[in-house]
C-alpha cells in the first residue's frame, strides 16, 4: 500500500518521499478509518486526501468554505492531468448541472464543494449515483461550535454520509483544541476516534511581543534589518494597509496592499508582485493568506491585536515553511486591550439592529417573504451600508452573527470570468446560422478558437472575442446573452463582487428570532478567546512558544531561548540559525561523531546544539546513524 501511493506522489507530485505523519494518515483512510488529521499550516494536508484518491476507485469529495483556494487546488490538479471540478455559489446553472454529471457519471477523481450546498436537491440526487471513495472535510474546525470559525453548513456534511455508508471521512484542520477535536469526530459521525496530530512547535519561528507606542518605528526597523526573503504586516483595518504600504513605500521599502475589499484582478495582481519577491511587504487583513504557499517569509508582523490565538497561529504560520529561521512581531501599543475589548462588544449587536438589518437586506435584494432560499446575489457591503445608512462594521458583525445562526452565507469576492457553453448539437449549428445570419461571425470564432466549446464551459475574454471579429465588447456581450435566450449556448458573464447566498427562505422579522442559547454561548466563548490573547501578551514570565503550545494542549518545558521572554530572563543565547549554520560546516562527505560534534561546538552549549542536530535530522539536511554517527543527507527532499 505504501509502496502505492509513494509511487502516485513522485508520480503527480514529484516528492520521493512523505512529510511526517503524511503517510500515517494515508495508510488510514486507505484502510477505510475515519480520520482526523491535525497538520500545521503548509503542513501539506491537501496531500493526505489527494494521493490516497489516485489509488482508490472512485472519486474524493472535498468540503471547503474557502472558494478560491477551492478554485486554484482545482486548477492544479488539472494542469497535472487529473479530472477535478468545483461546485460554489454563484454558478451558472448549467456549469451546476455539468458538474453534477460529470461526477456522477465518473469523469471526475475529485469533487469541490462549498458546505451549504450539500443539502440541495441537486447535489443529493447526484451523490446517489457518485462512486465516492473518500469524503475529505477541509477546515474542519468550522464544524465545531467551538471553534474560531464555527460554520452551521457543516453541521450538514453528516447528513450525507448514509448515502455513502462506506466511504470514510478524513477531517483536516491546521488548529484546533482539545475540546474542538472531540467535537469534530461526533459530529462527523467517526466510528471510532481515530487522530493524528502533528506536534504544534514551529522550532524555526520566533515568537515576540513588543510593547511600545512607536509601531511605525519597530516596523521600519525590523523590515530594514531583513536582508532576504519577503514579510507580512496585519492590521484589522482595510484603510490602515494603503496607509501602511504607502509609508513603508517613502522610506524605501517596498510594500503593496491587500484587503477583500479590493476586486479580484488587483488582489490577484498586488498577491503576484508579492509571490515573485518584486515587492517585498504585503500590507493586509486577514483576507490574506489562506492558501497562499510563499516559502521565504521571514517576518510576520501584527501591528493590532488578533481576535484570537487561533487566528494568531494560523497567520504566524505563513512564516518560514521553508524550515529556515523566521520571526513573529506582535506589536502591542497602551490602548490596544481596550482596543480589543471594544472591537468584541461591537461583534455582538442587539437583536432589534440585527432584525433590522436583516430587513434592509431584503430590500436591498428584493426578496420576499418565504423566497430566496438557495439564491445567490451580488454584494457590496459599503454600498449597502451607505444605502440604509447603516455602520459599516455593524452591518459585517451582524452578516457574521446571520452566518453563525444558519440564514446565510457572504463570501469574499473572487475572480470569475467569464464563461460559454454551446448547447446545439453540431448537425444544427449550420441551420440555425443560415437561419440567423447575424450571429455566424461569432459563432464560427467560438467553434474555431475555443476548443472544448461543445462539451464544456470555456473561459473567454469579450473583448478580445470583440478585437477579432471586428466589432465591440458590448455587441459581443449583447449576442451572446441573445444566443443564450434562444438556447443556443450557455453564457455565464464575468463575476467578480462578494455573493451573499440565503440558506435559508427569507423570513418576516416579526418572526425572526436568534438562539439565545448559541448567541450567548457563543458571546461567552468570544470572550474566552479574547481573554486568551491578552493573557499571552501580558505574560512576560513564560516563553512565548510554551505559551501557545498549552494553549492548544502540548505541554512542554522547554524554551526557545530566542523570544522576547527568554531574552529579558538572561537566556542570551546564541541565534539558532548561527548553531545550525555551525553544524552543518561541519559535515564533510563522511559521518562525523556526535560527540564531536558537541566538543567542536563546546561554546554553545551541549543542549542547544543537541536541538539543532535533531532539527536539522527531522528536515532532512542530516542522517542520523544508528552507532551516534551524523552526515549529510543528500537522498531526503524537503516539501
Amino acid at each position: 500500500m505504501s509502496a502505492v501511493t509513494r509511487s502516485i506522489l513522485q508520480q503527480y507530485w514529484g516528492y520521493p518521499s512523505f512529510r511526517p505523519l503524511q503517510e500515517d494518515i494515508v495508510d488510514s483512510v486507505m484502510t477505510g478509518n475515519d480520520t482526523l488529521a491535525l497538520l500545521p499550516t503548509g503542513g501539506g494536508k491537501s496531500i493526505c486526501f489527494q494521493v490516497p484518491t489516485m489509488a482508490m476507485d472512485g472519486l474524493c469529495i472535498v468540503i471547503t468554505p474557502l472558494i478560491a483556494l477551492m478554485k486554484d487546488q482545482v486548477a492544479h490538479l488539472v494542469d497535472k492531468g487529473i479530472l477535478a471540478a468545483a461546485i460554489y455559489s454563484g454558478m451558472h446553472p448549467d456549469a451546476l448541472e455539468l458538474a453534477y454529471n460529470q461526477a456522477a457519471y465518473g469523469r471526475l477523481k475529485f469533487l469541490y464543494v462549498s458546505p451549504e450546498r450539500l443539502q440541495t436537491d441537486a447535489f443529493i440526487e447526484a451523490l446517489k449515483k457518485m462512486k465516492v471513495c473518500l469524503l475529505a472535510v477541509d477546515e474542519s474546525h468550522c464544524i465545531s461550535q467551538w471553534g474560531y470559525d464555527f460554520r452551521p453548513p457543516y453541521l450538514k456534511i453528516a447528513d450525507i454520509r448514509p448515502y455513502i455508508p462506506k466511504t470514510p471521512v478524513l477531517a483536516l484542520t491546521a488548529t484546533a483544541t482539545a475540546k474542538v477535536v472531540d467535537d469534530i469526530q461526533m459530529r462527523l459521525g467517526f466510528k471510532k476516534k481515530n487522530v493524528f496530530q502533528s506536534s504544534f512547535e514551529r522550532k524555526n519561528v520566533t515568537y515576540n511581543v513588543c510593547h511600545e507606542a512607536d509601531k511605525f518605528g519597530v516596523l521600519f526597523r525590523k523590515l530594514n534589518a531583513m536582508t532576504e526573503g519577503s514579510a507580512i504586516v496585519y492590521v484589522r483595518n482595510r484603510k490602515r494597509t494603503q496607509v501602511i504600504a504607502d509609508w513603508l513605500n517613502s522610506v524605501g521599502i517596498s510594500a503593496t496592499f491587500y484587503h477583500a475589499g479590493l476586486d479580484a484582478k488587483t488582489r490577484d495582481q498586488r498577491q503576484d508582485l508579492w509571490m515573485t519577491g518584486k515587492v517585498k511587504v504585503m500590507a493586509a487583513t486577514n483576507a490574506f493568506g489562506m492558501g497562499i504557499d510563499k516559502p521565504d517569509v521571514r517576518l510576520v508582523i501584527h501591528m493590532d491585536l488578533p481576535d484570537s490565538i487561533e487566528a494568531y497561529f494560523q497567520e504566524t504560520g505563513r512564516a518560514g515553511r521553508d524550515l529556515k529561521p523566521s520571526e513573529a512581531y506582535l506589536l502591542v501599543s497602551p490602548a490596544d486591550i481596550q482596543k480589543l475589548q471594544e472591537n468584541l462588544a461591537q461583534s455582538f449587536p442587539e437583536l432589534e439592529r440585527i432584525k433590522l438589518i436583516y430587513n434592509a437586506l431584503g430590500n436591498y435584494f428584493s426578496i420576499p417573504v418565504g423566497a430566496g432560499e438557495n439564491i445567490s446575489y451580488p454584494f457590496v457591503i459599503n454600498d449597502f451600508a451607505k444605502r440604509y445608512g447603516f455602520n459599516m462594521v455593524e452591518v459585517f458583525h451582524t452578516l457574521k452573527i446571520l452566518e453563525k445562526e444558519g440564514f446565510l452565507l457572504l463570501s469574499d469576492s473572487f475572480d470569475e470570468p467569464s464563461k460559454v457553453m454551446i448547447k446545439t448539437s453540431r448537425d444544427d449549428i449550420y441551420g440555425f446560422q443560415v437561419n440567423n445570419p447575424q450571429f455566424s461571425d461569432l459563432i464560427k470564432f467560438m467553434l474555431r478558437s475555443l476548443p472544448g466549446v461543445m462539451t464544456d464551459f470555456v473561459k473567454i475574454n469579450e473583448e478580445t472575442m470583440a478585437s477579432k471579429i471586428g466589432t465591440t465588447p458590448e455587441k459581443v456581450i449583447a449576442q451572446l446573452k441573445k444566443l443564450e435566450s434562444y438556447h443556443f449556448l450557455s453564457y455565464a458573464p464575468r463575476n467578480d463582487k462578494p455573493q451573499v447566498l440565503f440558506l435559508s427562505e427569507f423570513v418576516d422579522t416579526r418572526h425572526f428570532g436568534l438562539s439565545k442559547e448559541n448567541y450567548y454561548d457563543r458571546k461567552k466563548d468570544a470572550e474566552e478567546r479574547v481573554k486568551a490573547v491578552i493573557d499571552f501578551v501580558n505574560n512576560d514570565e513564560e516563553c512565548r512558544s510554551v505559551q501557545l503550545l498549552r494553549y492548544f494542549n502540548e505541554k512542554t518545558k522547554k524554551t526557545c531561548g530566542r523570544c522576547d521572554v527568554c531574552l529579558s530572563q538572561g537566556n542570551n543565547r546564541v541565534p539558532y540559525a548561527t548553531i545550525e549554520e555551525r553544524v552543518e560546516s561541519l559535515m564533510g562527505e563522511s559521518a562525523l561523531p556526535i560527540k564531536d560534534v558537541l566538543a567542536q561546538c563546546a561554546e554553545y552549549g551541549e543542549e542547544q546544539v543537541l536541538d539543532a542536530v535533531r532539527f536539522l535530522v527531522d528536515n532532512g539536511v542530516l542522517q542520523l546513524g544508528k552507532d551516534g554517527t551524523v552526515r549529510k543527507d543528500n537522498k531526503k527532499s524537503r516539501q
